[in-house]
């Protein structure tokens, strides 16, 4: 039997400059990388997985190492920029998939975990399975723990709360909301592989027929919404939250929550300034690492 082998092309980096780098590899190698952060020495390692090796190794690293130089040259933090491409055995890339990616519990409410852990739920906590791939989103990234611990506080078992996703990723938000009674549920993504990696996530939850996922530009949508929901999740960067300020808060019901996440601490304070601006008031936040996320209610007048 032919043993089969996946080929890992990792830069080595910070918190910071993770989404930069992701969309590096995601131009010059592989569509939709993944990361990991390792607590002890805050190296963020983010990597791009394909079957078939780069038509030029040489060529490709050159590539990656010009635009690390670039992205320092606009003053990201880039750590070490070390660049790696190796050939590993599938079964190796699993086992090491397996090491750093372990139960998630969002308080009592929700238990996320991988298909390879075993672990018997506690009465009345639900489910979401999510193995990690080429997707971002396993609720170990920061922004995505925040996300979902402000989905389960804020999920009211006596009345059906709609949902709304805006950069689903893996779709771990909007499967989550279903989970937790959310209805109806709705998510979008810019890229088209997040788009088919969401749908194939929420099959294997069985919740495929409860979410709409449809691939969608924020930046393009109506200014005026056709639809407002109770919970809007948007799990963006900070320029984007600033510029489309107005398209998201068209889609919160006056009364609804809004969840932004994906931003930088140093970005933070112009990210509440901005939709403080238009009477929405932060009422619960959270930093963690290099990240810090938000809820914002209207305010009362």
């Amino acid at each position: 039997m032919k043993r089969e082998t996946i080929w890992k092309t990792s830069i080595a980096t910070t918190a910071e400059a993770e989404d930069a780098v992701a969309e590096l590899l995601a131009t010059h190698v592989a569509p939709s990388p993944s990361a990991y952060t390792d607590v002890e020495t805050e190296v963020t390692t983010v990597s791009a997985y394909s079957t078939e090796p780069p038509a030029n190794i040489a060529a490709t690293k050159a590539a990656l190492a010009a635009g690390m130089k670039q992205l320092k040259h606009f003053s990201l933090s880039v750590g070490s920029a070390r660049i790696s491409i190796v050939k590993l055995p599938r079964e190796n890339w699993a086992d090491s998939w397996k090491r750093h990616f372990p139960a998630l519990e969002i308080g009592k409410e929700l238990l996320v975990k991988p298909s390879w852990i075993k672990r018997k739920l506690k009465p009345g906590q639900k489910l979401v399975v999510l193995d990690p791939g080429l997707s971002f989103g396993t609720g170990q990234h920061p922004t995505t723990g925040f996300c979902l611990r402000e989905i389960a506080r804020h999920a009211k078992a006596e009345k059906p709360r709609s949902f709304f996703d805006m950069g689903t990723g893996s779709g771990i938000l909007a499967i989550a909301a279903v989970k937790l009674g959310y209805e109806p549920v709705e998510a979008f993504d810019f890229d088209p592989q997040c788009v088919k990696v969401s749908h194939d996530n929420a099959r294997r939850n069985r919740v495929e027929t409860k979410i709409k996922i449809t691939q969608a530009d924020l930046t393009k949508l109506p200014r005026r919404a056709a639809k407002q929901y109770d919970f809007v999740c948007a799990n963006l960067l900070a320029n984007l939250l600033i510029a489309e300020r107005d398209r998201i808060l068209a889609r919160v019901k006056p009364d609804g929550v809004l969840v932004v996440a994906g931003i930088l601490k140093r970005e933070f304070s112009e990210v509440q300034s901005v939709y403080e601006a238009t009477n929405w008031q932060l009422v619960a936040s959270k930093v963690e690492k290099e990240w810090r996320s938000g809820t914002f209610i209207r305010a009362a007048i």
